[in-house]
């Protein structure tokens, strides 16, 4: 399999660097959010949670929407943090265009598909988003077939591959569903905009028709 070298006139250029940190930013701002209702939560005992997604319930249906944001502890908050700054700024820079519509859709598809088939328990909590968001970049990566992409899903995999297993039943306080519906939507998607944000690739001057060289072995004569 060919790999592409991304151009470093793009990869490395003022708009490239300006885009990572706004990616950090919005990734910033939503964790920001996360914890302000998590805080707000423990300290007027709103019991927010009870907003959270129930399986075949229509009133549980606002979990959709909601349950991402809600908390049980702080250890549940925490064990999440980190992996959603990572995977959601990954998503946001390296697919700027495909994320206007690869988050929202991980955000509603995960809780949606769920509701139809998970335990009718309370689900609540972004991991969800986190295994779309993961599965998403990590598939992606594969599809493009350049350096970057496949370095960043490389990383991924390392650092999170051992949470394939969070999409089995293994534990029964688990939303191992929320998990598995997440990383279907994150493959989907991964497919579905697999043309989209391509970076530009290097390209020398010996590519070009005119200038491959003789010895080029992918060369073809005319005749």
């Amino acid at each position: 399999m060919a790999l592409g070298r991304p151009d470093p006139r793009f990869t490395l250029s003022k708009q490239a660097q300006f885009n990572f940190r706004l990616a950090m930013r919005i990734a910033l701002v939503l964790i920001g959010i996360l914890w302000t209702v998590f805080i707000i939560d423990q300290v007027f005992g709103l019991r927010l949670s009870r907003f959270g997604l129930r399986p075949g319930s229509a009133l549980g249906l606002i979990g959709v929407f909601t349950a991402p944001l809600l908390h049980a502890n702080a250890q549940h908050i925490l064990s999440n943090t980190l992996p959603l700054f990572i995977s959601l700024t990954a998503t946001l820079y390296l697919f700027p265009n495909a994320s206007l519509r690869v988050v929202p859709a991980i955000w509603a598809g995960s809780g949606l598909l769920a509701w139809f088939f998970a335990r009718p328990n309370l689900h609540i909590g972004a991991s969800g988003l986190i295994y779309g968001l993961l599965a998403f970049v990590f598939v992606s990566g594969i599809l493009r077939r350049d350096m970057r992409s496949i370095a960043v899903s490389l990383l991924v995999g390392f650092l999170y591959g051992s949470m394939v297993w969070g999409v089995l039943p293994s534990r029964p306080q688990m939303s191992w569903e929320m998990h598995l519906t997440g990383a279907v939507v994150g493959v989907a998607l991964a497919f579905a905009f697999a043309r989209w944000d391509r970076v530009p690739l290097l390209r020398y001057e010996w590519e070009d028709d005119d200038s491959v060289p003789d010895w080029y072995p992918e060369k073809k004569d005319d005749d």
